[in-house]
C-alpha cells in the first residue's frame, strides 16, 4: 500500500516494508538454518550503530548446540519456551560490562577513556545496559534487512542466563532473540500503533 510520505523517504517502498511496516515480530518459523555467514553479514550491517563513545558494549552469543538451547529454554518464560526451542537459531543479546577494556581501541582519540571506568563497574554497567539496547534496534532491523524474522523477548530470567550460560564472562543479559525464516503461522494479529499526534511532542 502506497503512503502518502513515501516521497519523503530514501528507501523504496519495498524495502521500506521489509523493513518497518510489514515486518512484525515472528513467533514461529521453518526448519531452515540460520548459517554462519548469514549471521556474518548481519554484524556487518548492525556493527554501525551509534553508542557513546563508540563504545559498543552489545555482545551476541549464538546458542547453537542442543545442549546449550536446553538450558537457555529453562530460563525462558512458559510463553516463550516452545519458541526458543524450535528457533533455528537463539541469539543471547548482552551488555559486556567490561566493555571499557576495548575503549582504546574503538575511542583512541581519548586516551584515559578507559581509566573513566576502570573502578566504577556501576557505571560500567549503567553505560553498557543503555548502549546496548540501542544496539539491539539495531540487531533487529538487520535481521529484517537479510530476509529473515526476528522474535525479540525480554520474558526471561535475565539473572538466570547470567548465572548459567554466561556465568564469569561480565556480560549481562539484555533480551533472547529467536532468529529464522517465518512460518506459515508465526504472525499474531497486529496491534495498533499510537497516532503521530500522540507519540510526538514539540517543544
Amino acid at each position: 500500500m502506497s503512503h502518502v510520505l513515501d516521497n519523503l523517504i530514501a528507501l523504496d517502498p519495498e524495502a521500506q516494508a521489509l523493513l518497518f511496516r510489514e515486518a512484525r515480530t515472528a513467533n514461529a518459523f521453518t526448519s531452515d538454518p540460520v548459517t554462519e555467514d548469514q549471521v556474518k553479514a548481519l554484524y556487518e550491517l548492525i556493527k554501525w550503530a551509534p553508542t557513546a563513545m563508540n563504545a559498543q558494549p552489545m555482545r551476541i552469543v549464538l546458542v547453537r548446540t542442543p545442549e546449550a538451547k536446553a538450558r537457555l529454554v529453562t530460563h525462558m518464560g512458559p510463553s516463550n519456551k516452545v519458541k526458543t526451542d524450535s528457533a533455528p537459531l537463539v541469539a543471547i543479546l548482552a551488555a559486556d560490562t567490561n566493555f571499557h577494556d576495548q575503549l582504546p581501541k574503538v575511542f583512541p582519540h581519548f586516551k584515559a577513556a578507559r581509566d573513566l571506568f576502570k573502578d566504577d563497574l556501576a557505571k560500567r554497567t549503567h553505560v553498557a545496559t543503555t548502549n546496548a539496547w540501542l544496539q539491539m534496534g539495531y540487531f533487529i532491523i538487520g535481521v529484517r534487512a537479510l530476509g529473515l524474522a526476528a522474535g525479540p523477548m525480554t520474558g526471561i530470567d535475565a539473572e538466570g542466563i547470567d548465572n548459567d550460560l554466561l556465568a564469569g564472562t561480565g556480560l549481562k543479559t539484555i533480551a533472547v532473540v529467536n532468529i529464522g525464516h517465518p512460518a506459515p503461522e508465526a504472525w499474531f494479529n497486529r496491534s495498533p500503533r499510537l497516532d503521530y499526534s500522540e507519540a510526538v511532542i514539540t517543544l
